[in-house]
């Protein structure tokens, strides 16, 4: 699996049979590969630019409507993708109209939490053994990342690694501080800069993987 950070909250992952999955397209660049899914946590305009990405014909498009439904979240099976919407709210993210995700992909659980705070249904997720979790932490529309190192303890993930570090006003480009990325240590930190791929291995002890610039 190839797990590639765009910039800000964008994220496109790739399973091992070539399956392609964005996740909040947006920033950065790597659009021109045709996506079989596209996942928005919510309609901000820094996490539903569907435009951007090339679909195929059979692609399907997940958001908060077909996934948070009567108050229930949803989980759907996809070619060989199991996406799961789990709650995701903040003071300027209604509960309501946001989502975060649980991606299961060749034996490989990834959380993706949207534009969230540390909320308890988190707790829940540790049970799942979670390999990557990616959290927000621009401390201006969502937590900082001293909150995002909680959360990163609460879910217990073997890796966590912060994105969407910018708050976003319409500006262009990966929206990325390394000074507060730099100041995300829980365990089992991991520092994703855009541009840059995870490309998971198996190994005796389960997930490994190296970081490479794509």
């Amino acid at each position: 699996m190839e797990i590639f950070y765009q910039g800000h909250g964008s994220v496109r992952v790739t399973t091992a049979s070539g399956i392609v999955l964005f996740l909040d397209p947006c920033a950065g660049d790597g659009y021109d590969v045709p996506a079989d899914v596209v996942l928005i946590t919510h309609q901000h305009c820094d996490h539903n630019q569907v435009q951007l990405v090339t679909i195929k014909d059979d692609a399907e498009i997940f958001s908060p409507s077909s996934m948070l439904r009567y108050g229930e979240y949803q989980s759907v099976q996809i070619k060989g993708i199991n996406v799961t919407a789990v709650p995701a709210y903040n003071r300027n993210h209604p509960k309501e109209e946001c989502v975060g995700y649980v991606v299961n992909a060749d034996g490989i659980r990834i959380y993706f939490a949207g534009d969230t705070s540390r909320i308890h249904e988190m707790k829940n997720l540790k049970e799942l053994e979670m390999h990557y979790a990616f959290f927000p932490g621009d401390g201006y529309y969502n937590m900082d990342v001293t909150e995002a190192e909680s959360c990163a303890d609460d879910v217990g993930a073997k890796y966590s690694v912060p994105i969407h570090l910018m708050p976003y006003h319409g500006q262009q480009g990966a929206l990325f501080s390394e000074e507060k990325a730099s100041r995300f240590r829980p365990k089992g930190a991991l520092i994703l800069r855009p541009g840059h791929k995870i490309v998971t291995r198996k190994s005796a002890d389960g997930v490994e993987h190296d970081i490479i610039d794509a």
